[in-house]
């Protein structure tokens, strides 16, 4: 993508789940602050086979894409869980995620949960409530994130939006020392 932050963008953070997928979009525009536009989280009825809920999923995730029309999603990536079957699950609610944005043509971006936590909170291994916390004062949300998958989702949209932030920089910095 070779937007940068002085233009408009809306990111669309994904926090994959069969149970719960968090979403958060926020908007990064010519103000330092960043815009909280919506979060919550998708959550198919537990009651549905396994492929009515991944179309459940995939169907809601359309109709944010739709309404937010976003420039880039931020996806969590899928790591190791010692249960096989909870990785296969995650990794079905990951391309769900990826073909949904892929169908729009929309950038996609992954980051690992550490990545996105050092994002927000300045450190990798944070908890769930601290970056619930962090993400309330970062975007200066009158109440806590919640759930937590939800907030896991703006943390994704944030990272994201540092990453743009720093490849902008970046280019200023090659582009001042090639004028010289």
């Amino acid at each position: 993508m070779t937007s940068h932050p002085n233009d408009t963008q809306i990111i669309l953070g994904i926090d994959p789940g069969t149970r719960i997928t968090g979403y958060g979009i926020i908007k990064v525009g010519n103000k330092p602050q960043l815009e909280p536009i919506d979060f919550g989280c998708i959550r198919p009825p537990v009651n549905l086979s396994p492929p009515a809920r991944y179309l459940a999923l995939f169907d809601s995730l359309e109709m944010l894409l739709e309404k937010y029309a976003p420039n880039a999603v931020a996806v969590e990536t899928q790591f190791v869980y010692k249960n096989v079957q909870s990785a296969i699950k995650l990794g079905m609610a990951r391309g769900i995620v990826l073909l949904a944005a892929a169908k729009r043509n929309i950038p996609i971006y992954e980051y690992a949960p550490k990545k996105a936590k050092l994002a927000v909170v300045g450190n990798g291994g944070a908890s769930k409530e601290q970056v619930q916390k962090m993400i309330q004062l970062l975007l200066k949300l009158p109440v806590l994130p919640e759930p937590e998958d939800a907030a896991d989702a703006l943390a994704l949209a944030v990272c994201h939006a540092n990453t743009l932030s720093f490849h902008h920089r970046i280019s200023l910095c090659t582009n001042t020392s090639k004028a010289r």
